[in-house]
């Protein structure tokens, strides 16, 4: 987690019940991906993304889709184009809700176990943190962020822990959402920098329901992500948005 506000920690969480919005699809080149060590998306970002998008849940704001298991983000903009996708550092423990009061703790004073990355859907916003930092604020009120990695104790290894091939290492955070530097100054700080938007973190112990319960799968014959990753006639997702 990056900075520890001085009074409390905190973090936006205006998880708005969604109201409909013009979705938006439309085929483009696949933008290179920020780091090789991201995989291609798992099944369950491929499903939240295409609801997204045919949905219109965003209500035209960009947004982005933290898959925890996979230790990866994908980055759209307003219109549901994909803009990046990079891997991330979550919380140590595993879990996908908050612990009450934990906001408000000095980072000493959260336990092993109340480390956690919480899921669902979050009106996410910039702001500064205690430092005067500009971070991504996911959930205010549990001091839940997107940021820069940091790498103030390199006992823990964390770029290091980006750039490796699995994600069994990417729990590490107290709870904050730390992705690469090059891919947070050119595609999450970009994209949210104005209005803000819309993250979404999937779930790992509870259902997509519980954690999302706006969700429906998609028929299969929708447009999808995929189709960026893979247009018609271009290269494979593997040889091109994860080149």
């Amino acid at each position: 987690m990056l900075f520890a506000p001085a009074v409390a920690l905190s973090v936006l969480c205006l998880c708005a019940s969604p109201t409909a919005a013009k979705p938006a699809r439309a085929h483009a080149k696949p933008p290179a991906r920020a780091s090789t060590a991201t995989p291609p998306p798992s099944e369950m970002l491929t499903e939240v993304a295409d609801w997204v998008i045919a949905s219109g849940d965003n209500r035209g704001r960009p947004f982005a889709v933290v898959d925890k298991v996979a230790a990866e983000v994908f980055v759209f903009d307003a219109d549901g184009q994909l803009k990046g996708a990079a891997p991330v550092l979550v919380g140590s423990a595993v879990g996908d809700d908050s612990y009450p009061g934990v906001g408000d703790r000095e980072l000493s004073d959260i336990a092993p176990e109340e480390r956690t990355t919480p899921a669902g859907r979050f009106m996410a916003a910039y702001g500064p943190s205690a430092e005067g930092h500009d971070v991504l604020w996911v959930d205010y009120a549990t001091a839940i962020s997107m940021h820069e990695v940091i790498n103030s104790n390199r006992r823990e290894q964390r770029p290091k822990r980006l750039a490796s091939t699995t994600p069994d290492d990417n729990r590490i955070t107290f709870g904050c959402i730390n992705v690469p530097i090059p891919f947070y100054r050119k595609v999450v700080r970009p994209a949210f920098k104005g209005a803000g938007g819309v993250v979404y973190v999937l779930p790992e112990t509870k259902s997509l329901a519980e954690a999302l319960p706006a969700f429906e799968p998609l028929r299969s014959e929708t447009a999808n992500l995929e189709d960026q990753l893979n247009p018609v006639g271009g290269a494979t997702a593997e040889g091109a948005a994860f080149r």
